[in-house]
């Protein structure tokens, strides 16, 4: 049956932590301490490679068992201080995909402890139309620590944490991607013995999927499931026109990916996926192929190809300080997955002749 009631205290707790961490692509230590404190129970085989993947196996005890790869990137989009300019003031540039627009007045941290700040701009009552008419450039832009704020070049810094349950939704930053490690960390508590479990927390997707081939050439998989977020693409009016091109919508479910920018899903799993989700009454979509990508575009063309497919929680204002998931969407999206591996057998990958 679908998930129909509130998540578990302890699902949302997790989350929450995860979302609160600090973990700008290549420096992600602060998630990957989390997730090691929540999975200890299971006592799993754990590594961490030398890019800092972490890399835990759960083995099954059935006879003729599929490795199985879940994936899921800890990091998150933020930015590095390149330049002090004095007076708490440093100049950045930006880690991953941000819209330079979304960066004006927002709130920051900075650095291991955490130094709160803020992104400045030039105020409007001291602006000119013609300032006005031009867009943001991030070289106009400064992070203001004050005079008393700790940090040194080199230092990297995301919006400030601001995790909330508002009836329905979560709001958070970095819900790209603490919803798939969420997800993740579920479904490796409770995998099943049919399958050999390869759980993936992997490094740098958002500058170039860099830690996805690396832990694939470690598990050596016979497939690959990506857990991820994908953005939202419904509301009503975008960019002054009517919306008629919704890849994925809030409320509808886990959305399974056919394709992206990075990789064609494999036909077989996707199909697989879709069944399960059908026959056992759990709510889906499909994402609609476009821009974007996910670590599939790495893993599957690790080794001599793994078959691959994403499976994504549907959110809005990715990479912002701000973004909104359904619980629904997050709680159906762990159903599907534990449904999935339970049913999920070598002849699954039988191609037709």
């Amino acid at each position: 049956m679908p998930a129909r009631s509130s998540p578990t205290r302890n699902r949302l707790a997790t989350l929450r932590r995860l979302c609160t961490a600090v973990a700008v692509s290549g420096d992600e230590g602060a998630v990957r301490k989390i997730v090691l404190d929540v999975l200890k129970s299971t006592r799993p085989e754990v590594r961490v490679d030398p890019v800092g993947n972490l890399l835990v196996t759960r083995r099954g005890t059935s006879g003729r068992r599929l490795r199985v790869m879940l994936d899921a990137h800890m990091d998150e989009v933020g930015f590095m201080l390149v330049a002090d300019d004095g007076d708490g003031l440093y100049q950045f540039r930006l880690i991953g995909g941000i819209d330079v627009r979304n960066l004006p007045g927002k709130r920051v941290v900075v650095g291991p402890k955490s130094t709160p700040g803020v992104i400045g701009l030039k105020p409007i009552h001291l602006s000119k139309a013609d300032d006005l008419k031009r867009k943001v450039e991030l070289e106009t832009l400064r992070v203001d620590l004050g005079p008393a704020g700790k940090a040194k070049v080199g230092d990297r810094g995301t919006f400030a944490p601001d995790f909330r349950r508002v009836g329905p939704s979560i709001m958070s930053k970095a819900l790209d991607n603490r919803l798939g490690v969420a997800t993740l960390i579920e479904v490796f508590k409770s995998a099943p013995r049919s399958v050999d479990l390869r759980a993936a927390f992997t490094v740098q997707e958002e500058i170039g999927l860099r830690g996805a081939g690396v832990a694939a050439h470690y598990f050596n998989p016979d497939v690959a499931i990506i857990l991820d977020a994908t953005p939202a693409y419904d509301l009503p009016i975008q960019y002054e026109a009517e919306n008629n091109a919704y890849n994925a919508r809030l409320g509808l479910g886990p959305a399974i990916y056919v394709a992206d920018r990075a990789a064609i899903d494999d036909p077989r799993l996707v199909k697989f996926m879709t069944e399960t989700a059908t026959s056992a009454g759990i709510p889906f979509q499909v994402r609609q192929p476009g821009g974007g990508g996910t670590n599939a575009g790495a893993i599957q063309r690790a080794l001599r190809g793994v078959p691959v497919v994403t499976l994504s929680v549907p959110h809005r204002y990715s990479h912002t300080a701000m973004s909104v998931a359904r619980i629904a969407d997050w709680q159906n999206t762990i159903l599907l997955l534990q449904t999935a591996l339970r049913r999920l057998t070598p002849q699954v990958l039988r191609r037709a002749t």
